[in-house]
């Protein structure tokens, strides 16, 4: 009977990941693409960012199809909040991507204090870009009010979009997995799945541009890295109230202030550096967390079977 569950566990893991690649890379491949490809689509990048954002839902997408496909049901879904007891995590959800992208600019700026504008080029150029006429002596109030929002609203203004990704990744994969495979073997393996699922994304410029040395697989193998780092962080969080609402909330929250470090250089500095976490040297901060998380929790939690008492309410 046991190993009956096991199998069946199995296949709704494969159903779940082939669906929501197979919607994203159609999707990908069958709209994305063709409107770059148009000769008209200069000058259409509002279009193609809400074209982008929609590629979000699909892992959600990919919840609903496989528990209906499987007959799975919804139990267990993990959108019950559970606040209870968990404040100190949600605290650390909603406020630690800020406070580590911010650490990790830091960082980035010591290790090339070159690359830092004091005059906050970037900014002028991305706003001036947009029709902002910004005179430059406001350019850092601006940077201060951006970084504020970002921080005290980016998590809940992200929520929705945040949700169609993080109940497929963490609140429907990851304790699948966690019964599957010891605790940092699933961590990388949901990582690099999260990173693949990207693919379609980085290879048109999402996160690293284009046009770099190793394009476009160098992008998505830091890709993978990448998510592998937030998906740990990610991972803490839901695991530790065993709902996929604190995961949703830090999605939201790097999402919303992941560029601040760009606005304080030039000419936005290389990706795969910094001083976005997209970068290694950006990331620095995140990397150090999910070892120790990965080492401090992860392991010493790795036996522990996720607690039915909590799940098994139907939502």
């Amino acid at each position: 009977m046991e190993e009956n569950i096991r199998k069946t566990e199995t296949k709704r893991i494969l159903f779940y990941i082939g669906i929501t690649f197979l919607l994203t890379y159609g999707y990908c491949f069958g709209v994305i693409y063709p409107f770059i490809n148009r000769e008209d689509s200069a000058g259409t990048g509002s279009m193609l960012s809400i074209l982008v954002t929609v590629v979000m839902f699909f892992p959600a997408i990919g919840v609903l199809l496989t528990r209906l496909a499987t007959k799975e049901g919804f139990k267990n879904v993990w959108i019950k909040p559970h606040f209870k007891g968990n404040i100190r995590t949600y605290l650390l959800a909603y406020f630690g991507p800020g406070v580590l992208t911010i650490l990790g600019a830091l960082v980035y700026f010591l290790v090339y204090p070159d690359n830092f504008d004091k005059n906050f080029g970037y900014l002028g150029q991305t706003l001036a870009e947009t029709g902002a006429q910004i005179p430059q002596e406001t350019l850092p109030i601006v940077l201060i009010s951006q970084t504020v929002t970002a921080l005290l609203f980016g998590p809940i203004m992200n929520i929705v979009t945040c949700f169609g990704e993080e109940w497929g990744w963490r609140g429907y994969l990851l304790p699948k997995m966690a019964e599957k495979l010891p605790p940092i073997p699933m961590l990388l393996v949901n990582g690099v799945i999260w990173g693949l699922w990207h693919a379609p994304l980085t290879a048109v410029g999402h996160n690293y541009g284009v046009g770099y040395k190793g394009f476009p697989f160098a992008g998505i193998a830091a890709m993978c890295g990448l998510c592998i780092v937030m998906g740990t962080f990610f991972s803490y969080v839901a695991m530790k109230t065993k709902s996929c609402i604190p995961a949703v909330l830090a999605h939201g929250a790097i999402n919303s202030i992941a560029s601040i470090g760009i606005y304080m250089t030039k000419d936005g500095c290389n990706p795969f550096i910094g001083p976005a976490p997209t970068g290694i040297v950006g990331a620095s901060p995140f990397i150090l967390a999910a070892i120790v998380l990965m080492i401090v929790y992860f392991r010493k939690n790795g036996n522990n079977r996720v607690d039915e008492s909590i799940t098994s309410e139907p939502v």
